[in-house]
């Protein structure tokens, strides 16, 4: 009789503990906001690059509920971090995704729209391609059309030893996508389609 209330003790204490064991399925995500500090990246009046990219990725952190998803950010302020000590840090980690985030800029003030780049260098190159135009369907709408997904030797992308993505999520030039960039409302929609896809 003893031996069997100790069993049941045995077998209700190793439920309790599995039950707040964190699964070995959970996902790690690095969300890298470009530039920072000095490095200012695309402007246009007082509207910034580094600061656009910034709060998205703020938003898209705080907007994850999902206790499975792990999101690290390259930086949580206003600081410069090099492209080797982003990779660096990025490849301590070992996340499962990476999601590099700019906004672009161009002479002609007709370009618009969200484009995704992945380098064919990388290990992880189909699974980042797969990713890539997964997250350009979702994120473009009457506001960003979609220009599809690239391949480009960018060193975040090429030097990742994980699934690596980097998004222009728009124009700084272009008035429209300006204003949705740079709108509050038009940050949290992108960061809210970003966790939802990240949540699939």
């Amino acid at each position: 009789m003893m031996k069997n209330t100790f069993r049941i003790l045995g077998i209700a204490l190793l439920a309790f503990t599995m039950s707040f064991t964190t699964p070995g399925s959970k996902k790690l995500i690095v969300i890298d906001a470009g530039h920072g500090g000095h490095d200012i990246g695309s402007t246009y009046g007082f509207h910034s690059e580094k600061e656009i990219v910034s709060k998205i990725a703020k938003k898209i952190a705080s907007l994850n509920r999902n206790s499975e998803i792990e999101i690290v950010l390259t930086r949580d302020n206003d600081e410069f971090s090099s492209l080797q000590d982003r990779i660096d840090k990025i490849n301590q980690l070992q996340p499962d995704l990476v999601l590099s985030l700019h906004v672009n800029q161009s002479k002609n003030e007709t370009a618009s729209g969200i484009e995704a780049f992945v380098c064919d260098a990388n290990e992880k190159f189909e699974d980042s391609k797969a990713k890539a135009e997964e997250l350009v369907a979702l994120l473009s709408t009457d506001k960003l059309k979609s220009r599809g997904v690239k391949n480009a030797p960018f060193a975040v992308l090429k030097k990742a030893k994980t699934a690596a993505i980097t998004l222009e999520l728009g124009f700084l030039s272009n008035a429209e996508d300006r204003g949705y960039l740079t709108s509050d409302s038009g940050q949290k929609e992108i960061a809210e389609k970003i966790v939802g896809y990240l949540n699939r």
